[in-house]
């Protein structure tokens, strides 16, 4: 907010005006104002913990102030919240605001919706499944409105282009926020049965436990990211003329997997091979890597060891599946004349094809020590030309279809210098 304050100041004060106007009945409705003290109090505790111990944000208490407050009641739920939760990062009032106003305006149009379609008596009434259609309407309105703040704020805050500021935003908000809905109607249905609130606390507490085990998960993929991005960075760092390199490679793996239909799972194993298959090269002598001339017959031998050096580095770390074959195999030829053990056709593991095209791919299109780089369209046809021989057919064509529909836009990885032929280099202008 400091980089474009005029801006972002102005965003968050009309946001939090809108805010207000939502609270202006407040004093004409009947408000039962100890569960309105109740659900803040706990939302803030709710928050306190999640915010500190695993990052996020905690809505099911919110939802059921939705599904049981009068509209402009429930805006003021995640006001205490706000107002106590620390700030990292300044300035601390716009942001303080921000975190006020936003979440109020989302359940103060969940609480309308869910009122307007009869949600109220349905849940004092118990009466399923008819609960669950008020209740997901709310729950699909808050997800819109978080969306168009959120898309906002990136717009007029980040400078982020409009056609981009809400792309996303929608799709991956909505299934955890439904989860998130669906215990909030629990816990609000158990606070107006004959058991009272006591009965709806119980509800957080496998929340808790799932919102732990999905915590877990996401730092164990955070720490997945920074172990690759550690490997990649010693590969950029010794093997300066090729930085940038290996995330290329992985996304014209990903180009060419998600082309091919291949699942998500998948498609994230092959962006883990492209973007690892040169880690091996941190076992070869650096003058080897930064030779501009020829290399010799012996030179090559070193060099074609990476794969396998890749190889053993990488056998440990089981996240990676079968991208360590890809790592070992991505230099084998449909021929047989590739290394490192001169595998034939379909020998060779689907995954290292579909890396063997992203990584010829990428470094004809880049600008290497020992020649400038090509055109894309001129790299397309070089391996429509070795289609067959050294590459398979399959993966060249999904890569020229996924680039004729998004297009490519190459990076040059290092200082221009005078063109030089290499002897002996594949001629497809695969990398050492």
């Amino acid at each position: 907010m400091e980089a474009v304050s005029a801006r972002a100041h102005g965003y968050v004060a009309a946001v939090a005006l809108l805010a207000l106007f939502c609270l202006l009945p407040l004093p004409t409705i009947r408000t039962p104002w100890w569960a309105l003290g109740l659900l803040s109090a706990l939302y803030a505790g709710c928050e306190h913990v999640v915010r500190r111990r695993f990052g996020g944000t905690f809505y099911p208490v919110l939802l059921a102030g939705a599904f049981l407050l009068p509209p402009p009641a429930a805006a003021l739920v995640p006001l205490p919240a706000a107002l106590l939760s620390p700030v990292e990062h300044g300035p601390a009032l716009p942001r303080r605001v921000w975190r006020a106003a936003r979440p109020a305006l989302a359940v103060w149009g969940a609480a309308e919706v869910h009122w307007a379609l009869g949600g109220r008596d349905a849940v004092v009434a118990g009466d399923f499944p008819y609960a669950l259609l008020p209740a997901g309407a709310a729950v699909l309105a808050f997800c819109l409105i978080l969306t168009v703040l959120d898309g906002g704020i990136r717009a007029v805050a980040l400078g982020v282009p409009l056609g981009r500021a809400w792309r996303g935003l929608l799709s991956r908000s909505l299934a955890p926020v439904a989860v998130h809905g669906l215990a909030g109607l629990m816990m609000a249905v158990l606070w107006r049965s004959p058991y009272g609130p006591v009965a709806a606390l119980l509800v957080l507490l496998p929340m808790c436990v799932s919102w732990w085990v999905f915590a877990q998960y996401h730092r164990e993929r955070a720490a997945h990211q920074a172990t690759i991005r550690a490997l990649v960075q010693a590969v950029d760092i010794k093997d300066g003329y090729t930085r940038g390199h290996s995330e290329r490679v992985g996304q014209a793996s990903v180009m060419i997997a998600r082309e091919l239909g291949m699942d998500d799972d998948r498609v994230e194993v092959l962006r883990f091979a492209g973007i690892l298959h040169d880690v091996g090269k941190l076992g070869v002598p650096t003058r080897l890597l930064r030779k501009d001339g020829p290399l010799t017959p012996e030179e090559r031998r070193i060099i074609e060891l990476h794969p396998e050096y890749g190889h053993e580095m990488v056998r440990g770390i089981s996240f990676l599946g079968e991208a360590r074959a890809a790592i070992l195999h991505h230099h084998e030829r449909l021929d047989g004349s590739g290394y490192p053990y001169g595998l034939v056709g379909a020998q060779i593991p689907e995954c290292a094809r579909v890396v063997a095209v992203a990584d010829a791919f990428d470094a004809m299109t880049s600008t290497r020590s020992y020649r400038r780089a090509r055109p894309v369209q001129a790299a397309v046809t070089e391996l429509e030309r070795c289609a067959g021989t050294q590459f398979d057919p399959r993966m060249v064509g999904a890569l020229t279809r996924a680039l004729g529909r998004h297009g490519w836009h190459p990076t040059v990885t290092a200082d221009e210098t005078p063109y030089e032929t290499r002897g002996g280099q594949p001629v497809s202008g695969a990398p050492r």
